[in-house]
């Protein structure tokens, strides 16, 4: 009943209310303040018109000014400190008011004693009857409702302010402080009592607690992580609060960019996005395709081609969000490039050549692939269908269509493939491989690089998230390597290609020395202010556990199946000489996969991309690519072994 004539009032009405209320402290004050200095028969048989005149000025005078400083408006959740001095300055102001007016005016029979003490009885009465007020609102909701009640973990001054602000809230209630200093213990804090860590089974139990809110921002969050593990098997929910500061003052994102890495020292070298040419010429006035446009490398492709100033891009993509947040991201650039956002997927040949055919494209660069090698292990035919099929579509309607160029984004996981994700791209290289032995209209090329700093998947996002929690990181083993790069640098190589390319060509970036992955573990534990925990030191915060290596995973990546490589323009990028399947065993291999995919047996699937990419890279002369009429062949001084 309560509830609802509380919660049916009107802001008006409630301003109303506590104006009037005011109002009547004022008079209580006035003749309580009477009859205490002139005795209660001064309220009685006094003049009783010069009382009623004084009366009414007050009255009048204190309604005008809770309605310029706003008194009446300040909400009873939010009556603490500054609403207490502004009741005090109304109290003194009418008191003030009072005494001069007694001092002022020959026909007041009222000492001034009389208003100090109206004064001081208003203010008391004011504050008192506000608090007064505001728990009874809080009782009514509270009984209305079943609160929430908190235990709060740490009686510091994060733990302090929630309690402030918890108790004016009508849904949640905190009913005690846990903290480990001792001399906090026993001792009552924002009327709450602190108790020890080691009842708190009990005080669950006891005060009915139905969640645990851990009020130590400035603990690590390893600590943190084995303290809420420490509290699990209790019957009530955790909750890890920051710091009131750090949430204003967004110091949280001063965290993360605190946890920033040295890319460098990543890379086991320097980064060479500034050494490496420009590459405006070959895309300027084109129309260009980029499939997986939404992906990590295909959306920076596309930002990078924009300053290209390509007549028209093409974004295609099979993601519908991917391809929303790159299409929009595009436009917000303020670019006058034509951009055109294509759903759908590579596998579809009937959208593919109407794309092609539409937009007039010049230029594709096939970025469009299926890349988490576990994934695809457990997910094989299709994996191995968008992956190899899917290139295969798209390379033949470039044929079909005469576009200019065609560019394969491959992995170092084509060489030598222990995983599906990596044999099926090294399928798709020798398609395009095969392809560009006989193409006359279009020039096909691949690049080939390791994993990319920051993509989709790779180890640094992922870490990142686990030392985020707290650890473990996790490493599928103590020895396992990669080559990275930035995708920078990723896609300046990609873009480079299209100057550099002959037909047939597979790029690769001099990536320096294969970087041990537990390196970068440790040292992004200890770049975001943290130590690692292991048998020298067991006290540290985050420890980083091996889990072993996943199905189709290598321990150290290649880059190169030969190591017989030519140079390019540009020193830091080189040509590999593979070998190829000829055109009739490129045929035989495609009818073979087609007829393994049509079974849905994924093991016969696994034996044919094997089978073939075994005998495409067996050691044997015949092997040796073909040269294209005009090429010429390499001289010595052209060859390097890496």
């Amino acid at each position: 009943m309560l509830y609802r004539i509380v919660t049916s009032l009107t802001r008006a009405h409630k301003r109303a209310i506590l104006l009037a209320i005011d109002i009547g402290w004022i008079a209580i004050a006035y003749l309580l303040a009477r009859a205490l200095l002139l005795g209660p028969d001064s309220v009685a048989s006094g003049a009783p018109w010069t009382q009623a005149v004084e009366l009414s000025v007050l009255a009048v005078l204190g309604a005008a000014l809770i309605v310029a400083i706003g008194l009446h408006r300040i909400k009873l959740n939010a009556y603490q400190m500054q609403g207490v001095a502004e009741s005090a300055a109304l109290a003194a102001a009418l008191a003030c008011a009072g005494i001069a007016g007694s001092a002022l005016i020959p026909a007041a029979t009222t000492p001034a004693q009389v208003f100090v003490v109206f004064g001081m009885l208003f203010l008391i009465l004011s504050v008192a009857g506000r608090l007064a007020m505001r728990q009874a609102l809080l009782w009514i909701y509270r009984n209305a409702r079943q609160p929430m009640r908190v235990l709060i973990y740490g009686a510091g001054q994060t733990g302090q302010q929630l309690a402030a602000a918890l108790l004016t809230d009508a849904q949640v209630r905190p009913v005690g402080f846990v903290d480990d200093n001792p001399t906090l213990q026993s001792l009552t804090v924002c009327g709450l009592k602190v108790h020890s860590p080691n009842r708190l089974r009990h005080l669950v139990t006891d005060l009915a607690v139905d969640r645990i809110v851990l009020a130590m921002p400035s603990v690590s969050p390893p600590v943190q992580k084995r303290l809420r593990a420490r509290l699990s098997d209790l019957d009530c929910k955790v909750h890890v609060l920051p710091s009131f500061a750090a949430i204003v003052a967004d110091s949280l994102r001063a965290q993360e960019t605190a946890r920033k890495i040295d890319i460098d020292g990543l890379l086991g070298r320097n980064r060479l996005e500034e050494e490496l040419p420009g590459v405006s010429g070959c895309y300027t006035g084109r129309s260009i395709l980029v499939t997986g446009a939404g992906g990590s490398i295909g959306s920076e492709i596309c930002r990078q081609l924009l300053a290209c100033n390509p007549r028209r891009l093409v974004l295609l993509d099979h993601s519908e969000l991917s391809l929303y947040r790159i299409e929009r991201e595009l436009r917000d650039i303020g670019s006058k490039v034509e951009l055109a956002a294509v759903l759908g997927s590579v596998c579809h040949d009937d959208l593919v050549r109407d794309v092609i055919a539409r937009h007039g494209v010049n230029v594709i660069l096939h970025a469009a692939a299926y890349k988490q090698v576990p994934t695809v292990e457990v997910n094989r035919i299709e994996g191995v269908r968008n992956n190899v099929l899917g290139t295969r579509i798209v390379a033949h309607a470039a044929r079909d269509a005469g576009v200019g160029h065609f560019i394969l984004i491959s992995s170092d996981k084509a060489v030598r493939p222990s995983s599906t994700m990596g044999a099926s791209k090294r399928l798709a290289e020798l398609i395009v491989q095969d392809l560009a032995m006989r193409a006359t209209g279009t020039c096909f090329s691949m690049v080939r690089f390791g994993n990319v700093l920051g993509s989709s998947g790779s180890v640094v996002p992922l870490f990142e998230e686990q030392i985020r929690r707290g650890g473990p990181v996790t490493l599928t083993h103590s020895d396992v390597t990669r080559y990275f790069m930035t995708i920078a640098e990723a896609v300046r190589l990609v873009l480079l290609t299209g100057s550099f390319a002959r037909g047939g060509d597979v790029f690769v970036l001099d990536m320096g020395k294969p970087v041990p992955i537990r390196k970068i573990a440790r040292q992004m534990i200890e770049g975001a202010g943290y130590t690692v925990r292991d048998a020298d030191n067991p006290d540290g915060d985050i420890e980083i556990k091996v889990t072993g290596l996943r199905p189709g995973e290598k321990l150290h990546e290649e880059l190169l199946i030969s190591t017989d490589m030519l140079t390019t323009p540009h020193p830091k990028i080189l040509r590999a000489q593979e070998n190829h399947l000829s055109e009739l065993e490129m045929s035989k291999a495609m009818k073979d996969l087609n007829a393994a995919m049509s079974q849905r047996d994924p093991e016969i699937v696994r034996d044919v991309l094997r089978v073939w990419i075994d005998r495409a890279d067996a050691p044997a002369p015949r092997r040796r690519p073909a040269i294209r009429a005009g090429e010429g062949t390499a001289t010595q001084g052209d060859r390097l072994s890496l």
